[in-house]
């Protein structure tokens, strides 16, 4: 979990308020957190890594002050309107489709504010954005640059500039090749023609996304004026982050500015602090907590969150802070009520009834499995059950087929709930195509056919030697020593290479397949070495 470490001093500067450090101390880890150790004025604490909002000492100031019951409610920060614009490019959008920008003035670089705005930048890195992959952060010098600014895709080798802490020109394939942070995330433009760039009116670089920022827009001790860009693949993500950085550095008395982007002729403002809005029931919140609040009550909690909330009726209308991330659900804002109530005013229930555990349905089925793929030199993931469409039919070459879908999808990502693992197993080595070969992963999860839960067990592995011979011998071993009597017919599917391919039959019937993944399919989910693939359903075996 991120550890955010901070002076005491600084942080009651950014409070506003008198707080004893013992008493700060003490009072923090209700906000949920773990006080991780405190030297001298030094404090380190731990938050959960689904609070990117508390990734910094002006986010845990801001919690604080509503938490403590100084300022209780949604904090409002003023905008102003800028006539700074970003237009993007029709060339990006097949590499890192989306951009918001903002402009902070009058903000004074202290030691503290720079500390706390690199350890933010990394842990966004790391957290929502998913080591740079989903969400990148650029801040940048804005007093060298002119806009209007334009987000765009180029040649990696027509374009050269000075990247960051370096002091000749690179191409952008030579940042790639030599540069630190080039070769740190190399991997993430790899597979792409073209490269992402942000440029000025003067063609003047400011960020190679999400490699590294030019040396012309580096932020020193004398930077008053800090425009800010966030790039990525998911259009909420980049929003919550730059929502968090620019208000973050509002926490530091500097004055947010909105910007302009331009994407196919039309205008988004950001960033866009405009709170979310939600209700919740009464009835739901007692429920789940087992409490009897009234509606007075819980809008009084989540006041204590940073809420602004009003009853009505039954329910509670709720605004919620732009820079909440993490509220995705409902019963999201039932544990914010939680905390807010405090965890030591629940009353402890002992239980009623003395009862006795036991395993549960083949567990030791599921436990002999897994222990035959790590003896096999497989190693085990897990993975969402939640997937797509494209990923599940349209990449494995397959007709799309029944499937359970979501209704209300938070993204083009979760349409569907899986009905395979291989499609799963595959998206894992896609992610990690920059560690060496061979690789080979194994999950024994939950797929869902025909409208029911089933467990399954699947592997990949990937190597410029992988063929069907030894994919065979590795199902034989799997079958022996889980004690399964089988036999093998020949299979034609899609996904497989015709004549490499090869069902399972137990008891006359037909429950999983083995073999060489099409070359199709390989490429579809970006990977570029002969792959070969199991999956089974594990309740058939030991039959």
């Amino acid at each position: 979990m991120p550890v955010v470490t901070f002076d005491y001093n600084d942080f009651i500067s950014i409070l506003g308020h008198k707080i004893s450090k013992d008493e700060l101390v003490k009072k923090l880890p209700m906000i949920g957190a773990d006080l991780d150790k405190v030297e001298d004025d030094e404090i380190s604490i731990e938050f959960f890594p689904d609070r990117p909002d508390l990734a910094s000492v002006e986010g845990i100031a801001r919690a604080s002050r509503a938490f403590f019951e100084f300022e209780t409610g949604l904090k409002s920060y003023s905008t102003k309107k800028s006539d700074i614009t970003i237009k993007i490019d029709s060339s990006v959008k097949k590499v890192r489709p989306f951009v918001v920008t903002a402009l902070v003035k009058n903000v004074s670089m202290t030691d503290e504010l720079i500390a706390s705005l690199m350890e933010l930048q990394e842990k966004l890195h790391g957290g929502i954005g998913r080591n740079r992959k989903k969400v990148a952060i650029g801040v940048h010098n804005f007093e060298p640059v002119k806009p209007p600014f334009t987000y765009k895709a180029v040649d990696p080798d027509s374009v050269e500039f000075v990247p960051l802490n370096k002091i000749e020109s690179m191409t952008l394939s030579e940042i790639l090749e030599k540069h630190e942070k080039g070769v740190d995330y190399a991997h993430l433009l790899k597979d792409f023609d073209k490269h992402p760039l942000i440029v000025d009116s003067n063609n003047n670089v400011l960020s190679y996304p999400p490699i590294i920022n030019g040396s012309l827009t580096e932020v020193t001790p004398f930077t008053t004026d800090l425009f800010i860009d966030v790039t990525g693949t998911d259009i909420k993500a980049i929003n919550y982050v730059i929502n968090i950085v620019t208000t973050s550095l509002a926490e530091r008395g500097g004055q947010i500015f909105t910007t302009t982007v331009i994407d196919k002729g039309k205008s988004i403002v950001s960033p866009n602090l405009k709170p979310n809005k939600r209700s919740i029931s009464v009835d739901y919140v007692n429920k789940i907590l087992g409490t009897k609040l009234n509606g007075k009550d819980i809008a009084i909690t989540l006041s204590k969150m940073g809420y602004n909330a009003v009853t009505s009726k039954s329910k509670v209308n709720i605004e919620i802070p732009a820079w909440r991330a993490d509220i995705l659900h409902d019963i999201d804002l039932v544990e914010d009520v939680a905390v807010g109530f405090g965890f030591d005013k629940f009353e402890i229930e002992f239980p009623k009834a003395l009862t006795f555990g036991k395993t549960l349905p083949n567990y030791n089925l599921y436990r002999n499995l897994r222990n035959i793929m790590i003896g096999l030199g497989f190693n085990e993931v897990t993975t969402f059950t939640i997937s797509n469409e494209r990923d599940e039919f349209t990449k494995m070459d397959l007709d799309i087929s029944e499937r359970v879908r979501i209704e209300n999808p938070i993204g083009e990502d979760y349409t569907c709930l899986r009905v395979g693992l291989i499609p799963s197993l595959l998206k894992i080595l896609n992610e990690n195509r920059h560690h060496p070969l061979p690789q080979q992963i194994f999950e024994l999860g939950i797929v869902v056919n025909n409208y029911k839960n089933q467990h399954n067990l699947g592997f990949v592995k990937i190597d410029a030697k992988a063929n069907f011979t030894e994919c065979k011998s590795l199902v034989d071993a799997i079958m022996r020593d889980s004690g399964t009597q089988f036999k093998i017919d020949n299979n034609q599917h899609k996904a497989f290479v015709n004549g490499r391919c090869a069902s399972i039959i137990v008891k006359n019937k037909k429950i999983g397949i083995y073999g060489e993944l099409h070359p199709n399919t390989i490429s579809n989910f970006q990977l570029e070495y002969p792959i070969i693939a199991f999956e089974v359903q594990a309740e058939m075996l030991n039959q």
